[in-house]
């Protein structure tokens, strides 16, 4: 069995230091972000000073994730521990949710309410908030790189919440600047905003996590690639079975192939480790591929 990126320790030791970069760099943003929306009186900068601690609260669960999915099989998990990612991804998703609905109940109140206070040290803040969304958006691409080398969904779960704070702290600019202009009631829409971007981020995470804990199917792109794979494989005369379920973010494949019923079991055996051999080079992500001979029929 050959070892995918995730199992290595390098992949382990790159997301490790991927989280810990960004974690630091979230807390610092947080700190500065809220400090500033209090001075100047921005519930949109405070809002996003939440959801960028709550990045940081998340990655810490994602390296725990992610060291723990890369452990060896054991007697107690023959199958390995990668859904531990998976499940990593999960209590991601729910801090989300509630992050998101704090944000938006705060928001909701303050624009039923109708009383805003005046805004002051404007341009900091809108400094701040400028700052922050190109800080966001060189994390989410960085920490997708990462996620993408190593096969990490937890990763990239994470690098995704990374670009929904960039995308969310654009509303909080927004609103900033309107305060600016003379429409305070903005500064609070932009935290109605807001809720809705971390709470359309948490559903995508778990719709993502819970396909993976479901044993869901691959694309049918992945399918199609697979049977084209084993189709070129010498002595393949068909494919009686294709089967694929995704194990955190492994996959898993069972294959039934149809070959010459003449053939002796050492000429068998050898076809079908070539079909073996030849999917799991062309695909990284497939962590056990089983393959059954079937005697062709007439």
């Amino acid at each position: 069995m050959k070892k995918t990126p995730l199992d290595t320790k390098a992949g382990i030791k790159i997301a490790n230091r991927v989280s810990i970069r960004t974690m630091v760099l979230n807390f610092i943003l947080a700190v500065v972000q809220f400090v500033i929306g209090l001075i100047a009186g921005s519930a949109a900068l405070v809002s996003s000073a939440v959801h960028t601690l709550s990045d940081g609260a998340t990655t810490i669960i994602v390296m725990i994730g992610v060291n723990v999915a890369g452990k060896k099989s054991d007697k107690s998990h023959q199958y390995g521990h990668e859904r531990f990612e998976s499940v990593a991804s999960l209590i991601m998703a729910v801090i989300l949710v509630i992050v998101g609905i704090g944000i938006g109940y705060g928001a909701v109140h303050d624009i039923i309410g109708g009383e805003y206070e005046p805004m002051s040290m404007e341009i900091a803040a809108l400094i701040i908030a400028g700052l922050t969304i190109a800080i966001k958006e060189w994390m989410f691409w960085y920490t997708r790189a990462a996620a993408k080398k190593i096969n990490s969904t937890a990763l990239m779960a994470d690098a995704w919440h990374s670009r929904s704070d960039a995308m969310a702290t654009v509303g909080a600019f927004c609103g900033i600047l309107g305060a600016r202009m003379g429409f305070p009631v903005l500064d609070s829409v932009a935290g109605l905003i807001i809720c809705v971007f971390i709470v359309k981020t948490a559903f995508d995470i778990f719709k993502t996590a819970t396909n993976q804990m479901v044993d869901k199917a691959c694309d049918p792109e992945t399918l199609t690639k697979l049977e084209t794979v084993i189709s070129r494989q010498e002595g393949v005369m068909g494919i009686d079975d294709l089967r694929t379920r995704m194990f955190g973010s492994k996959m898993y494949v069972d294959i039934e192939i149809a070959a010459d019923g003449e053939l002796t079991l050492n000429e068998s055996h050898k076809i079908a480790e070539n079909v073996h051999d030849a999917v799991e080079t062309a695909f990284s992500e497939v962590k056990h591929c089983m393959v059954h001979v079937n005697p062709a029929k007439e």
